[in-house]
């Protein structure tokens, strides 16, 4: 019998997406790569390109500081995006998917990727001002 995969639920505040990303096998301190990519939908080794580490690092050094840091940028990021939506889903979505013009038309995962989540940051705050950007 094949194993069904289940997508994780989570509720609809960012504290209980927090939740969910907590690692529990290493420390209440750490976010789970594994759970990360989980909720994102895409595999570990995708999440390794985007930290820039080698895709074992992930299962066999996941609090890795190096690991942690884009996992927690990303999350500031999410948590930006769903204080504007209102949505911890929405702001997923528009992470992994929304081209921003004034940003040559990368994603906000991009963004994060490359170093740039304070700029991204500050942009996510003009909009929540009411501003273009």
């Amino acid at each position: 019998m094949a194993s069904i995969e289940i997508t994780p639920v989570f509720e609809k505040n960012f504290d209980g997406f927090m939740t969910y990303l907590r690692d529990e096998a290493t420390s209440k301190a750490s976010i789970s790569p594994k759970r990360f990519s989980q909720a994102l939908h895409v595999d570990l080794q995708t999440i390794a390109a985007r930290a820039h580490v080698h895709r074992n690092t992930l299962s066999r050094a996941p609090e890795a500081e190096s690991v942690q840091r884009y996992l927690r940028e990303s999350v500031r990021v999410m948590r930006a995006a769903s204080d504007i939506s209102g949505s911890v889903e929405q702001a997923i979505y528009w992470y992994k998917n929304n081209p921003l013009p004034p940003f040559d038309y990368k994603t906000p995962e991009d963004l994060v990727s490359a170093g740039r989540t304070d700029t991204l940051i500050a942009y996510i705050q003009s909009l929540q001002a009411g501003f273009a950007g």
